[in-house]
């Protein structure tokens, strides 16, 4: 066995124990920390970039000699435990003082074996499915040598021309804190074994906020709404152990997050007691100069007072911050808080005890997407996907007969993992055709015809390609394959038309001012229509899309999100009844994109208009359209029918500490059984501050069997009332609450209770 070096060897034995004595850590990092140089100390705040999947415009070389040189805290992008085991041994063995890296990637939905977007993931309202996605996850991406993602993604987003709300967990702060736990804790675990990972909330903050729903751009509200409707997910997510945090790219009363110091210290350090690494994104701190923040040396200081621990990709930190240590405009202090909280994060992840840890070939060759995983993807998939409409009961399908499979996303794999898969084989990956086909066996014949191209202007594909996909546009022209596909259609009893965006037409720089289907699809669709064959149309989207004509018009709608590896088989399952759709959605959905933001939990202002109501003049409405979404938050069909009674609560008056218990009968009037959500909300009818129409404070995933029913109850305290105040204070009010509790946010049984002091 080759001879480690001395101090090697002291690194091992003084980490021993890491997990279970936190104190020695400090004197570990401390007595590591003197031996350090300055560009030692700056090394370990750059993270640069691999380069083996490429996730931004700028990269980074001679890596190898850098990080030889103590030049580099980690790296991230670098796909393969070889790969990583080589890298990692320069770090321990060509370096002077022997420091490992950590190694991250954007696991975000899935590492080789991908689950539903992260959109759709929160459609499933179930936190053990949500936590076992992270578990698997963690699993396969610690398999191929990484300890380290960035996620989970929980910026609240409320405008769908934003590209990125797919990544994230909808609307609603109640909702999104709950799948923010769920999922740091699926990653992270106790950090103790080779398979659990640190975790990255992102991108703190307000990044879902951007101004016209434009990647990167503004983002400007005041302190009040901040707290009450977008901060929660993030707070609960440290408050869950979240290791790590990344700044978000957009600027926050008029300072970049990425040197915001209300927001990095005095919030997150300071106010939530976060104890872990500040990383930044992509290039965050070198795109400060575009804000007007100033050169990269002021740029680099900025953020490193603001609280920044790590800098990715940009080499700020390493280039200047030796300057700006000499020219007093950083200390000496500030420089070594960031170095201790990265040496932190290694020591936490074990890393100090075994370099390799995340470096066994064995696990990479045997736990990266086997079949249980896979098994596991498809079950996950089914229960995300919502049945937006089923007119007649036309769903589940028979197997039976002709189905005529039509539309440009019938047959393609690339498309089923959606935005953000970067470690995913697309052959891989389960279509909806081979779902039908092997679902359909025998029993019915599956006809397939393109139909239409994803967009009528190749200029436009070519633009939502990323992370290697192609959208394989077919050359013919959109008179061939509308005919090609009439033709299909002519032959079935039914129509399954799989149309609507493409994976990269959500996602990082992907926003959209047209979130219509595409006009070419749509033409496709109103042709199947006039055949007078019954049309499912299996809709794929990253984002809520304006929908009405579809809905008033198409007897049947199932939205399948992009649902992963198993999408296909996951999409028969459902068509076909062997599962009964569950999905709830975590977002409104708007008629048309002038209702933007559209979003449930809305103020009522000083003239509002009666929910269903049409135009009055002198309202807060339109001239030309209803003030309400095609689908309200927290809507979805199932095969079953799912009715509400007789709502009831402990009490009508309350003081003080007390409980409120609010139950209802839920009962399945269908011929299937299957899960509903019962949701509860709030309604605040008196405060110092204007409140919401409704929030969300509760909700259950509850199996019945066909015919039965179940009393549902929801504990209610004062700590569901509270909200912060105009002095930022959070607590509660005395007065009058409204209490529902239904199956969507639109549909709810009420009743009032008064609760003081």
């Amino acid at each position: 066995m080759k001879k480690l070096p001395v101090l090697f060897v002291l690194l091992l034995a003084a980490s021993v124990g890491i997990h279970a004595q936190p104190s020695r850590m400090n004197d570990f990092i401390g007595e590591l920390m003197g031996k350090m140089t300055l560009e030692e100390k700056l090394g370990q705040l750059n993270l640069p970039g691999a380069g083996d999947i490429v996730t931004g415009q700028a990269g980074n070389a001679d890596i190898a000699k850098k990080i030889a040189a103590g030049q580099v805290g980690g790296l991230f992008n670098i796909k393969s435990v070889a790969k990583i085991k080589e890298v990692q041994r320069i770090a321990v063995e060509k370096s002077r003082l022997r420091i490992p890296l950590i190694f991250g990637m954007d696991v975000i939905h899935g590492y080789e074996t991908i689950f539903p977007i992260p959109l759709a993931l929160s459609c499933s309202w179930d936190m053990a499915e949500v936590e076992k996605s992270a578990r698997i996850a963690a699993t396969e991406a610690s398999a191929d040598g990484i300890c380290w993602t960035f996620s989970p993604m929980v910026d609240i987003a409320r405008d769908p021309r934003w590209g990125r709300i797919a990544e994230g967990n909808g609307e609603d702060p109640y909702l999104g804190s709950h799948i923010a736990r769920a999922m740091v804790k699926g990653y992270q675990g106790d950090l103790s074994s080779n398979s659990q990972i640190m975790s990255c909330v992102k991108h703190y903050a307000l990044y879902g906020a951007a101004e016209a729903g434009r990647d990167y751009n503004t983002t400007d509200m005041s302190r009040v709404r901040m707290f009450n409707e977008y901060m929660a997910p993030y707070k609960a997510a440290v408050d869950a152990g979240a290791g790590t945090v990344m700044a978000s790219f957009n600027e926050v009363d008029g300072i970049p997050a990425t040197a915001n110091h209300y927001l990095m210290t005095e919030v997150l350090r300071n106010q939530w007691h976060f104890k872990g690494m500040l990383v930044t994104d992509y290039t965050g701190i070198n795109e400060m100069t575009a804000h007007g923040m100033g050169d990269l040396q002021t740029v680099s200081a900025l953020a490193l007072k603001a609280g920044i621990d790590m800098d990715m990709v940009g080499e700020g930190f390493l280039l200047t911050l030796g300057k700006s240590l000499k020219e007093g405009k950083v200390t000496m202090d500030q420089i070594n808080t960031a170095c201790r909280r990265v040496l932190e994060v290694k020591y936490k992840l074990g890393l100090f005890s075994n370099p390799y840890k995340y470096c066994d070939e064995k696990r990479a060759a045997s736990e990266i997407f086997t079949a249980s995983n896979r098994q596991a993807a498809r079950d996950i998939a089914a229960d995300c996907f919502v049945l937006l409409k089923n007119q007649g009961s036309l769903l589940p399908l028979k197997k039976a007969g002709t189905i005529a499979l039509i539309g440009p996303l019938a047959n393609s794999r690339e498309n089923m993992t959606g935005t953000w898969s970067v470690a995913a084989n697309f052959e891989k990956s389960v279509s909806v055709l081979d779902g039908l086909r092997q679902a359909a066996g025998d029993k019915a014949s599956i006809l397939y015809a393109r139909g239409a191209n994803l967009e009528s202007d190749s200029l436009l594909e070519e633009h939502e390609t990323m992370f290697g996909k192609s959208l394989h546009r077919d050359p013919r022209s959109k008179e061939v394959l509308l005919q090609e596909a009439l033709a299909a259609a002519a032959q079935a009893d039914v129509i399954v038309a799989a149309v609507g965006e493409s994976a990269e037409m959500t996602g990082e720089a992907s926003s959209r001012s047209n979130i219509e289907i595409p006009e070419n699809q749509q033409e496709l669709l109103k042709a199947l229509m006039k055949t007078g064959k019954p049309v499912v149309l299996v809709l794929f989207t990253g984002r809520p899309l304006a929908i009405k004509w579809e809905n008033e018009h198409l007897p049947a709608i199932l939205n399948v999100w992009f649902g992963g590896t198993e999408a296909g088989n996951a999409i028969a399952d459902v068509l076909f009844g062997a599962v009964n759709p569950s999905g709830k959605l975590s977002t409104t959905w708007p008629q048309n994109v002038g209702q933007v933001p559209l979003y449930y939990n809305h103020k009522n202002t000083g003239r509002p208009l009666p929910e269903g109501g049409w135009f009055q003049k002198f309202r807060s409405n339109y001239l030309d359209v209803s003030n309400d979404p095609v689908y309200p938050f927290g809507y979805g069909l199932s095969y079953s029918r799912f009715t509400y009674h007789d709502l009831r609560l402990s009490s009508t008056r309350l003081h003080g500490n007390q409980h409120l218990t609010a139950t209802v009968t839920l009962t399945n009037e269908g011929t299937m059984d299957g899960k509903e959500v019962a949701q509860l909300y709030i309604r605040d009818m008196v405060a110092s501050i204007t409140r919401p129409v409704k929030e969300l404070k509760g909700f259950q995933k509850i199996f019945l069997k066909a015919g039965a029913s179940r009393e549902v109850s929801f504990d209610i305290t004062p700590a569901d009332l509270k909200f912060y105040n105009s002095s930022l204070k959070y607590d509660w009010e005395p007065g009058e609450f409204v209490i529902m509790v239904g199956g969507n946010s639109r549909e709810l049984l009420s009743a009032s209770v008064n609760w003081s002091r």
